[in-house]
């Protein structure tokens, strides 16, 4: 007889696997992230392609465009700096500026698609946020003029946002989807989408027509060119022209009546007023 009744069957074993010895090194997980990882790299390449006709081949883009490498960079230094290992994501950023003469924080939330091309001078601080589908070109600084810590310092750019070589954007406001920033702008507040920021310090261009409606796929302008797109002080000084242009004819047709009635008043060539000369110089 068994004593303390009949023995139950014990259960067999399981097999442990690589998901339960370590679920992060499972192969789900590895077939989830490797492809998209790679994904991610090819429409940055493609990305390269389409905005860049000097851009040749794969090949060429891989080996020769530093705005490439710095993007790959930051994507490695990016995921370490939010892993908590904050000394070898900035070592890494390091090593990227000292390669391809571009500087980025390793957090800041870089989205898909971004282009910077040629890159050399370019600086982006620790809070920026760069939407999808942004182009920045050679000397751009996205910076911040707060010295707090903890504080969104730093600008924040919409989906398809261009902005020009030499621009500096500086503050922790929103330039809208579809802006564009000229070259050399001095950028200090808020841009709406689909204007264009000018001068320094930059004055804000809207478009004739109303923006695109969401989700529709703006054409690509290099280095943010608006085409007949003015700055406000020529618009406004080619205003002034026009209306000097006008009250000087009134006043020559005050002057004719006055002659014809016989009361001459004196009006010698030195008063006359040429417009012409002056939208010619306004060109």
């Amino acid at each position: 007889m068994m004593r303390g009744g009949p023995r139950l069957p014990r259960s067999l074993p399981q097999r442990p696997t690589l998901a339960t010895v370590h679920p992060m090194r499972g192969a789900r997980r590895g077939m989830t992230t490797h492809p998209r990882m790679f994904a991610r790299i090819k429409e940055d390449i493609d990305t390269i392609l389409q905005r860049d006709p000097a851009a040749r081949s794969r090949l060429e883009v891989i080996t020769s465009y530093p705005g490439f490498h710095a993007v790959l960079f930051h994507r490695f230094a990016h995921a370490l700096w939010h892993a908590g290992f904050h000394w070898l994501g900035r070592w890494l950023s390091h090593w990227s500026r000292f390669l391809t003469g571009i500087e980025i924080h390793p957090a800041v939330k870089l989205g898909r698609r971004v282009f910077i091309d040629h890159g050399m001078g370019v600086v982006i601080g620790e809070t920026a946020e760069i939407g999808d589908d942004c182009t920045i070109y050679q000397g751009v600084t996205l910076g911040g003029t707060s010295l707090y810590k903890g504080q969104k310092r730093h600008p924040t750019l919409g989906a398809n946002v261009v902005v020009s070589a030499g621009a500096k954007v500086l503050g922790g406001f929103v330039v809208g989807d579809g802006a564009r920033v000229g070259s050399n702008a001095v950028v200090l507040k808020p841009v709406p989408p689909g204007a264009t920021a000018v001068g320094i310090p930059a004055r804000i261009i809207l478009p004739d027509s109303p923006p695109q409606q969401q989700g529709a796929r703006q054409e690509f302008s290099a280095y943010g060119i608006t085409p007949n797109a003015d700055d406000p002080v020529s618009l406004a000084l080619k205003s002034l022209i026009d209306n000097a242009a006008l009250q000087h004819e009134r006043i020559e047709a005050v002057l004719a009546a006055l002659d014809r009635l016989g009361e001459h008043l004196e009006n010698t060539p030195n008063d006359r007023f040429d417009a012409s000369e002056l939208r010619r110089m306004m060109k």
